[in-house]
């Protein structure tokens, strides 16, 4: 849990706003100390503070979406790539090619904090444990910063203030239920800290609201619609808290600050039926997912990404592989549009954003 103090008397203030018809005076906060800990509290202050007094002042930044850029790193060509891909969320435009991953892989998990991408696991080929990290702030390679517990593939990717998770996936022909964390404040190896409500794998999509970890679909012994949650407070097994609107595998994740979506997919592992579907779950309640749109195309295992207004799919199957960045809105559900897209066609790869 992210906690920062301000201490030595604390004065904060924020503007005063002008309209055309009168100003309305900005206010003025003077405490002996104020500790951020998810939530402000203030002490000694002679204020009687309203319930928004705080957010008044502050902005919540997430590494679940992006402000600036989305990313798209390794897959498959369908040989498997090093290729990290980045793209604008301030404007619709194809990707460029800024750096490489420290191996060839596809299949594994992606994870952002504020100032660094992750790709977690996947298949080199063969499974492997590798956590490699690459920075936002330059075009860069990706270092290798770590290991899962398990070598293993077809994971989902949450993220955190704090730490990266990696859940389910597929370690030698078995499916898992593992959810690990690892530290963004250090260079170190990933923990077990809990178990999904099933053992899953094949592309499940991975959301992550302030508080909880979300795992939604995959593949235990067939397709699922499962929407399982867990604690980033504390180290604990997922629950499951709802359904999405398909039976899916092969799908990714994307997340509001209200939401969950779960986008893309298949069904059937021998004749697939394709999906466009983009299914949204709220995360103030535990609650089904409700179909709010469709992607351009009906693919599977694209690569999932959000800025603070959008969801991101890049690349995937339909076939033949794709190399389309599809955008569809956060603040209304319609249906995504074809936004440009990246240097290779691919599908496998994992999404990050900054």
């Amino acid at each position: 849990m992210a906690k920062y103090n301000i201490n030595d008397k604390t004065i904060l203030t924020n503007s005063d706003i002008v309209t055309s018809s009168s100003t309305s005076r900005g206010r003025t906060l003077i405490a002996e100390s104020l500790i951020y800990e998810d939530s402000f509290t203030a002490t000694n202050t002679f204020l009687t503070l309203e319930s928004d007094h705080f957010t008044n002042y502050f902005t919540f930044f997430s590494p679940v979406q992006g402000t600036t850029s989305g990313y798209t790193s390794g897959g498959n060509t369908p040989a498997r790539t090093t290729t990290i891909d980045k793209f604008p969320f301030s404007s619709d435009a194809n990707a460029t090619d800024v750096g490489d991953l420290t191996d060839s892989r596809s299949k594994a998990a992606g994870q952002s904090s504020l100032t660094d991408g992750y790709t977690s696991g996947g298949d080199a080929p063969g499974d492997v444990t590798t956590i490699d990290k690459f920075p936002f702030a330059a075009d860069a390679n990706a270092t290798d910063v770590g290991d899962l517990t398990q070598a293993r593939e077809r994971i989902a990717g949450q993220s955190s203030s704090e730490n990266g998770y990696s859940s389910g996936g597929l370690a030698v022909s078995t499916v898992v239920n593992t959810i690990d964390k690892f530290p963004f404040s250090s260079d170190t190896n990933a923990t077990d800290v809990g178990d999904l409500s099933q053992a899953r794998a094949y592309f499940h999509g991975g959301q992550s609201s302030r508080t909880n970890g979300y795992t939604s679909g995959g593949y235990t012994t067939t397709e699922v619609n499962t929407v399982d949650k867990f604690p980033f407070s504390s180290d604990a097994n997922a629950t499951d808290v709802g359904d999405l609107t398909v039976l899916s595998r092969s799908s990714t994740g994307q997340s509001s600050d209200t939401h969950g979506y779960t986008s893309g997919g298949q069904t059937g592992p021998s004749e697939p039926s394709y999906q466009n579907t983009i299914d949204k779950f709220p995360f103030a309640v535990d609650a089904n997912a409700s179909d709010v749109g469709d992607l351009t195309q009906a693919r599977t295992n694209p690569s999932g990404t959000s800025s603070t207004a959008n969801g991101y799919n890049s690349g995937g199957w339909v076939p033949p592989r794709q190399t389309t960045i599809d955008k569809f809105p956060f603040s209304s559900d319609a249906n995504a549009t074809d936004v440009g897209d990246l240097t290779q066609a691919r599908n496998q790869a994992v999404g990050q954003q900054a």
